[in-house]
């Protein structure tokens, strides 16, 4: 394709992507901008509601594993039927749980001592009377094998906890304690925060009673939604309903959007809240961001295209520099190196060395195994070289079973080693083809680049040491 249609089927391209993504956002936008409030009431916040929720479903349902798998652990059922014999045993186990699943804290409570073990060591002696308590012994009368309830640690006085509390029952089906983990509240304001940044909405939960249990940092006033100004009104009508949306207005007449929706496992109401002026701005920022990932798209359609010509590009040249079976250069590129090498080493002062190799009797080897068994010879011979020569020596294919190596600053002393060691190892590998393995060997000559010889000279004198291997019998290296 000449240039100057190249570059006007470049730029055609770039603007029809760009005004394309361009009318999209655009026209999303101002749909979205119509029917702003029925989105937000009746998709947007349950949405984020549910998201908050279904995130803290998977962080109890991993917990209740846990839990699930502690309950059920062999080791804690031996231990406590073996009448709870060394206690720092049950101990070191718990601190491996809560060290491995990162949690809050990790427990077990044994029914026949109501010792309350924990990572720290035993913490308590659960007591019937105590309301503190009261839990354990709910949980051991429950049909249920657990059960979650947010209380304060017992290890931890000040940390308000989410508990997986779970029965542990013998190999007979009678009960012998509770084990579990805990989860701080804190990670579910984390969760909070992270969504209140990420929507620009206010997120909080509230309990039976009204108040106010985990929030955002930015949520600030009364601790009550009965004492929140404008919301007041619906208070009741949200701490009634399992799920509502409602909006109301604050005393400044801003109109705020409400999703309220019951938590069981937690017993709180998870409050979802958008400011009017909030959701306006996110859709023009929406819009913004999608005309920024327009740009970037057609960024990368562009990229991807050049990267994908440029690739077929190499391979083309690669089709024509190199040999396909063996992957060694061929004459052409060979002699463009031949000269740049040589004349490099002229410069310097330096040695260059031209080593022909032959496979020995390849033709005999084609007319018993056949071409494609000639040609895993030819691919295996190659792929020996390559584990020899330096990277500044080049290694063509010059034609048949006939290969060159040019190797930049070796003398003949430097040459012949590194064909010896060719040789040997050609000799030593065993070139399979399918069940039959076929002897290889190599005959090779080896000739020093003389000032201002010309490829064809050096080449007839490297020749010339190559058959003289020949007629000493093969599989041998003979020097020009």
């Amino acid at each position: 394709m000449p240039y100057p249609k190249k570059s006007y089927f470049i730029a055609g391209l770039i603007s029809l992507l760009v005004l394309g993504f361009l009318t999209t956002s655009v026209v999303s936008y101002l749909v979205t901008e119509d029917s702003l409030s029925d989105r937000i009431a009746e998709e947007a916040l349950p949405l984020t509601s549910d998201n908050i929720y279904s995130e803290i479903e998977r962080d109890l349902l991993r917990s209740i594993l846990i839990s699930s798998l502690m309950a059920q652990d062999t080791f804690v059922r031996d231990w406590s039927l073996d009448g709870e014999k060394n206690p720092e045993r049950i101990i070191r186990y718990l601190e491996q749980i809560q060290e491995r699943y990162r949690t809050t804290t990790s427990f077990f409570i044994s029914d026949r001592t109501y010792r309350y073990y924990h990572p720290d060591g035993i913490v308590k002696t659960l007591d019937s009377e105590a309301p503190a308590d009261a839990w354990y012994f709910r949980v051991r009368d429950i049909n249920d094998h657990y059960e979650i309830n947010i209380d304060w640690d017992t290890a931890d006085r000040d940390r308000l906890s989410i508990f997986i509390n779970y029965r542990v029952v013998d190999y007979e089906g009678n009960f012998l304690g509770v084990t579990g983990i805990g989860l701080s509240v804190n990670s579910v304001a984390e969760l909070i925060e992270s969504y209140q940044s990420r929507y620009g909405r206010q997120i909080y939960f509230v309990d039976r009673e009204g108040s106010i249990t985990v929030r955002g940092s930015d949520i600030a006033g009364a601790n009550r939604i009965q004492d929140r100004p404008g919301l007041e009104k619906m208070s009741m009508h949200i701490l009634t309903s399992p799920s509502t949306s409602l909006t109301y207005t604050k005393p400044d007449g801003e109109k705020v959007y409400v999703n309220s929706r019951l938590v069981p496992e937690f017993d709180w109401y998870l409050i979802v809240e958008q400011a009017e002026s909030a959701s306006n701005t996110r859709i023009l920022n929406t819009l913004f961001i999608n005309i920024g990932v327009a740009l970037v798209i057609t960024a990368l359609v562009l990229a991807i295209a050049w990267f994908s010509v440029r690739g077929y590009q190499q391979k083309l040249e690669e089709m024509a520099t190199t040999d396909k079976l063996t992957g060694a250069a061929n004459r052409h590129v060979f002699e463009m190196i031949f000269k740049h090498d040589t004349a490099s080493a002229m410069r310097r002062g330096d040695s260059v060395s031209l080593i022909t190799v032959d496979i020995d009797r390849f033709k005999e080897i084609n007319d018993t195994y056949g071409h494609a068994g000639g040609d895993a010879v030819l691919s295996g011979f190659a792929a020996i070289v390559r584990e020899y020569f330096r990277d500044s020596d080049t290694f063509c294919r010059w034609g048949g079973d006939e290969f060159l190596i040019l190797m930049s600053d070796c003398d003949l002393d430097c040459a012949t080693k590194a064909a010896e060691r060719i040789r040997e190892a050609v000799r030593h590998h065993p070139f399979q083809f399918g069940s039959k393995q076929i002897p290889v060997t190599l005959s090779i000559g080896i000739a020093r680049h003389l000032p201002h010889e010309e490829l064809t000279e050096l080449l007839k004198r490297a020749d010339t040491a190559l058959y003289a291997s020949k007629n000493r019998g093969r599989d041998q290296v003979s020097l020009a």
